[in-house]
């Protein structure tokens, strides 16, 4: 009797280990159905993962934490240079998404290049390129 117990115990306990892993490793999260507070720390996370020499593109990256909160974009010499604010922190509870509670990430032809003051700096430099 003891050992058909612990046998369906044993059993249970795998199949509750294996439904969590393949949630965890399965399951994606969806920032769209994120409250605010969730979706700024996921962006954040993923944001700060990313390494610029693995080359992720526009298109992995907006697939991943969705659309941008904010979006600038400057055409120079047939090149287009994308700058994507995401939000990572708030500053003001005034339910406006401003530049200043965001990370940036700078895209040229549609593959990252910079993130953080680093891309801002060079986009604005490709501003003043596309302006002269």
């Amino acid at each position: 009797m003891k050992i058909k117990f612990f046998l369906m115990f044993f059993a249970g306990f795998i199949l509750y280990l294996l439904l969590t892993a393949s949630v965890l490793l399965f399951y994606k999260d969806d920032p769209a159905q994120m409250t605010w507070q969730d979706r700024e720390n996921f962006n954040a996370k993923l944001i700060s993962g990313y390494n610029l020499a693995d080359h992720p593109t526009q298109d992995e990256i907006t697939g991943r934490l969705g659309g941008p909160d904010i979006t600038e974009a400057v055409e120079l010499n047939g090149k287009v240079y994308q700058l994507f604010y995401y939000r990572t922190h708030r500053k003001l509870p005034d339910g406006i998404t401003t530049e200043d509670e965001c990370t940036a990430l700078f895209f040229k032809e549609r593959q990252l290049i910079a993130k953080g003051e680093e891309a801002i700096i060079q986009y604005q430099q490709q501003t003043a390129h596309a302006g002269s």
